[in-house]
């Protein structure tokens, strides 16, 4: 078997390689010996087929396997002995295309090689630390919100009128074609105007209405109602408007605590203060997240492959067509072209995924069959009732599970640098903490 290089141009890679006849023969012959024992043949005991009619019916399929085989180890032979690893798969075409048995193998390879990645002194980066700690203030504002959710309803000045958003308490009778039908009618029903529980164009006519009022609403059920009798049909519903209360947010207290899941008020002042810190860490990590890739970005510089390159600034250009183009959800539309700015960002991209990747090889970093199967149940949640499906969908797509695995491949070398590097943490306020981050979706 012999390789010749024919192409050395940066991280461009050429080779010609030949396998003779006589190594294909010699491969043919021993997997057919191999398989012998095997092979039953009409008129032939187990074991005892001739090699010449083993070779006969068996031999060309035997030499496509012993083709791709001679090339596989030659491939790997290569990779192993120059250290190149590939961007991406390797090209791979066989050049006697006349090919006939008898003849060598010629085949041409060519990649583009991964370049070699300069070691750094991690140590010698210095990163600030965002930290925030949660205040009475803060606490009080997420309660205020908290409050908002836990809305009740007040009576209104009498005469007053109702408004979207307000509750309207009323007995109701509806009727079809003047008949009553089940389910109809009610007493002190609380319908919160604009909530839209009620048949579209009921509660927008009830907006005005006073306490005491008697109102007459007419209606038509939808034509994909429920209940197959009353589909398409007019109903009027004769309304007797009792109260008008207007929505306001729950007080402050214990009785409210208790709706969240705490024993008391001071218990949910702690629970907030501990989930706002956790919120605060979160966005303090991916500032100094950028702050490393930034450092890191400033401290080295490397050829890159021109089709890694060339691939991240189409998905690029690509996300953010979409992104401006937001009502084209498939991927009908015209090409989309890759502009200075997008290689711009996709060399970024590339060069920091690649050195990223050295690190963590290097560190031994791996992601667990554990953290793999916490980040697949995490997005199953996102399809309620078909998390199996996900699940299995997941588990038998080898693409899906590389896009999964490498967030989280990144995050722990990211955390394995925070450990080496020169980290000093500085108090600032949460206001602070908002600017960063907001600077941050601004790049």
């Amino acid at each position: 078997m012999q390789v010749k290089e024919t192409l050395n141009e940066g991280l461009k890679r050429g080779y010609s390689i030949t396998v003779t006849a006589a190594e294909l023969e010699t491969k043919v012959n021993d997997k057919l010996k191999e398989a012998q024992p095997d092979v039953e043949m009409k008129g032939f005991r187990k074991g005892k087929v001739p090699m010449a009619l083993l070779k006969k019916n068996f031999g060309q399929r035997v030499m496509g396997e012993a083709m791709q085989e001679a090339i596989d180890s030659a491939m790997s032979d290569h990779f192993e002995k120059s250290g190149d690893r590939p961007a991406m798969q390797p090209d791979v075409k066989m050049t006697n295309e006349d090919w006939k048995e008898g003849d060598d193998v010629e085949v041409d390879m060519s990649y583009e090689a991964l370049p070699e990645i300069p070691e750094l002194d991690l140590s010698s980066i210095k990163l600030e630390k965002m930290v925030v700690k949660a205040d009475d203030a803060s606490i009080d504002e997420a309660l205020a919100s908290l409050a908002e959710t836990a809305q009740d309803f007040k009576a209104r000045k009498a005469g007053s009128k109702a408004k979207d958003g307000d509750q309207v308490v009323m007995d109701f009778v509806g009727k079809v074609d003047g008949e009553a039908f089940e389910g109809g009618s009610a007493e002190d029903y609380p319908l919160t105007l604009g909530s839209n529980s009620f048949i579209p164009g009921f509660e927008e006519q009830l907006v005005g209405v006073k306490a005491g009022e008697e109102k007459d609403v007419t209606v038509s059920f939808p034509d994909d109602y429920q209940a197959e009798h009353l589909k398409g049909k007019e109903a009027v519903f004769s309304c007797t408007i009792k109260e008008v209360k207007e929505p306001v947010a729950a007080e402050i207290n214990d009785e409210m605590a208790t709706k969240f899941g705490a024993e008391d008020l001071a218990a949910l002042k702690v629970q907030i203060g501990e989930r706002l810190e956790a919120e605060y860490v979160g966005a303090s990590r991916a500032v100094m997240k950028r702050g490393l890739l930034d450092a890191l970005d400033g401290m080295v510089d490397f050829d890159l492959p021109p089709s890694l390159l060339d691939a991240e600034a189409g998905q690029i250009a690509h996300q953010l067509w979409h992104e401006d183009n937001p009502e084209v959800e498939g991927h009908d539309h015209p090409e989309i072209e890759t502009t200075d700015e997008h290689r711009k960002l996709a060399t970024r991209r590339v060069r920091l995924g690649l050195l990223l990747a050295e690190l963590g090889q290097k560190a031994g970093v791996e992601v667990t069959d554990a953290e793999m199967t916490q980040a697949i149940m995490n997005q199953a949640r996102q399809y309620p009732g078909q998390e199996r499906q996900f699940f299995e969908f997941v588990q038998q797509n080898q693409q899906m599970q590389q896009q999964m695995r490498a967030p989280i491949f990144e995050d722990k070398v990211v955390d394995h640098v925070f450990e080496q590097a020169a980290v000093t943490e500085k108090e600032v306020s949460k206001d602070d903490l908002q600017k960063a981050v907001e600077a941050l979706e601004e790049e």
